[in-house]
Order: structure tokens, then sequence, then C-alpha cells
């Protein structure tokens, strides 16, 4: 049984400088930078109640997309059962279609959070106020939301025109 040809250096190399290049590639790590900017504005600062449904959507897709993207950097998809090989294209675009959904009841509680302490921005308001943490937090899980929709949109229309790949 002969084992196929392994890429050389140059051919590995040039196929992780093509990703990182790419749409898909900008916007993973779009992704990556906004889903950590939000769990660690959440993690960094007290906080209860449904913000721990914002913090699990956030660790649980950052660590998620942070997977997609090294296996689809390294050209290892096809390592991954079940989902990987020919469906890599679906399994990109089902858990980027999950994450826009779960991120928009995320925004949701980050802008109800957020109103809830805006009587804290008076000049003459001395105490803790969480105010700026939750408004960051907001914008950092409405640019992820962004990030996650444009990548479904991009996934979709790669999908729709017959294609199987990511890159």
């Amino acid at each position: 049984m002969k084992m196929p040809p392994q890429p050389t250096q140059p051919q590995v190399r040039g196929n992780v400088v093509r990703f990182l290049r790419s749409f898909l590639g900008i916007v993973r790590i779009l992704q990556i930078v906004f889903g950590a900017g939000l769990w660690v504005t959440i993690a960094a600062n007290k906080y209860e109640g449904y913000i721990h449904f914002v913090l699990f959507v956030a660790v649980l897709f950052w660590l998620l997309t942070l997977a997609l993207f090294f296996l689809t950097l390294l050209g290892k998809q096809d390592l991954v059962p079940l989902l990987g090989g020919e469906r890599w294209l679906c399994t990109n675009l089902a858990h980027d279609v999950a994450a826009a959904t779960l991120y928009l009841p995320a925004i949701g509680v980050m802008i109800y959070k957020t109103d809830r302490h805006a009587y804290c921005t008076v000049d003459r308001y001395k105490h803790h106020c969480l105010y700026r943490v939750y408004l960051a937090a907001a914008v950092f899980a409405c640019l992820c939301c962004l990030a996650y929709v444009l990548s479904v949109i991009y996934g979709g229309c790669r999908k729709c025109r017959g294609e199987q790949t990511v890159n």
C-alpha cells in the first residue's frame, strides 16, 4: 500500500500564507480576537446572572473557532472523523451559523446589562460602576457576531457554488 506523497516545506508554508491572506482566514482571526476581547473583558470584572451565558458563548465559540482555524491552517481537516474531509465546508458553515445564532441573545444580554447600569455615568457617581465594562463587552459581542455572519455568508456562497473546501 503506497502512502501519498507528503507535501514539501515550501508547499506547506505557501498553503499557510494563502489561508492567512484569504477572506476566511482574516475573518477567523477577527473572530478569535473579538471573542477573546469579549470573554477577557467579562472575566476580568465581577459578573453575575445572565452574564454567565455570555461568557459561556464567548469561551465555547472562541475555543471551537481556534480549533477550526488551526486545523484549516495546518491542512489537517481530513483527520477530523465524521466532520472533516469533504464535509469540512459544511462543518465550518454549521459552526458559524450556531455561533451567530447564539451571539444574538448574548448581545441582547449585554445591551440589557449596559442599560441597567446607565445610571452610574453621572459625573458625581463615585462608586465602582460596570457600565463601561458592559458597554465594551456589548461592542465586542456585536463585532464577533458580525464576523460570524460574514463567515456564514461567505461559506453559504461557496456551498451554493458546489465547493467543498474552505480555502
